[in-house]
């Protein structure tokens, strides 16, 4: 019984192998280039491409359950369709799939939107998964740092409505102990969908409140202004993802990204631990400044 973890070099993959290698799961990873894999012993690399279906047939082929991440690219959707179909023809009847919260309100932003998509595609094919639906990423913050220390502004569009922002850390050990709950099962467990929240639901002004009293220095709250947002992701990423991350910061601010009710409580009892804070991870930043 093995399971395979996609976007296994990234951040969250990464954290999500050692999780499970730590519980003593049989993991296999897949990645682009087996010779830039680093991971712990144990761990079983299979080279392979989510556009290259020979390579998904081969890194899929004995495999029980199966993490599936995709990075937001022009065309995700079409990579998940891709893994899902092989998944399904090899036998993969236990899935764990990284979506989104709330794809189905957020439906002009372009990653939400492929998201929803492969959602739907789940439940009308009868597949089997738990699908993550997880907030903002508080480490995303850690691409504006330089703005908040260098200039006293907190400048994501995060708004005033809240967004109850989740640590990566939290959603790879939630998503670790799901895959072992689907691979431990007698049976292949009906579809359920997780909302991943943190345990707060923070504006924009209480971010940079946040800020000001980590650092002991005023910091101000610079967001709402999505043009020049999208303007300045231009400098380090392509124009197309630009203005995706512009239109989520825009569904930010009239719609906000809220837990629902026993979001917290549930993963809480899950993790069987508190959810770790923004206020945390700001603390734990600045110190390793």
């Amino acid at each position: 019984m093995t399971i395979l973890v996609t976007g296994a070099t990234g951040n969250i993959g990464g954290q999500v192998i050692q999780h499970l290698i730590n519980r003593g799961a049989d993991v296999r990873a897949l990645v682009r280039d087996p010779s830039k894999a680093r991971f712990p012993a144990g761990v079983a690399v299979v080279k392979g491409d989510f556009l290259d279906v020979d390579s998904l047939r081969n890194a899929f082929d004995g495999v029980s359950t199966l993490f599936l991440l995709n990075a937001v690219a022009p065309d995700e959707f079409t990579q998940a369709l891709i893994a899902l179909n092989i998944a399904r023809s090899t036998g993969i009847e236990r899935i764990v799939y990284l979506s989104v919260i709330h794809p189905d309100v957020y439906v002009n932003v372009p990653h939400f939107a492929a998201k929803f998509g492969v959602e739907r595609m789940i439940e009308q094919m009868g597949m089997n998964a738990t699908i993550l639906r997880p907030a903002y990423f508080i480490q995303n913050d850690l691409t504006i740092m330089n703005v908040v220390t260098g200039y006293g502004i907190y400048p994501m569009p995060i708004g005033d409505k809240g967004l109850a922002m989740i640590d990566v850390r939290d959603i790879a050990e939630i998503a670790a102990l799901e895959l072992l709950r689907r691979e431990q099962a007698a049976q292949p467990l009906p579809t359920s969908r997780i909302n991943l929240t943190g345990p707060d639901t923070l504006t924009g002004t209480d971010i940079a409140a946040i800020w000001s009293e980590v650092l002991a220095r005023p910091i101000n709250y610079g967001g709402g202004d999505t043009a020049t947002f999208e303007q300045n992701l231009k400098q380090f990423m392509p124009p197309w993802m630009a203005y995706d991350m512009r239109m989520m910061g825009e569904r930010f601010l009239t719609d906000g990204m809220l837990p629902e009710g026993g979001d917290v409580e549930r993963l809480t009892t899950l993790l069987g631990r508190p959810l770790r804070s923004y206020r945390g991870f700001a603390t734990e930043t600045a110190a390793s400044a």
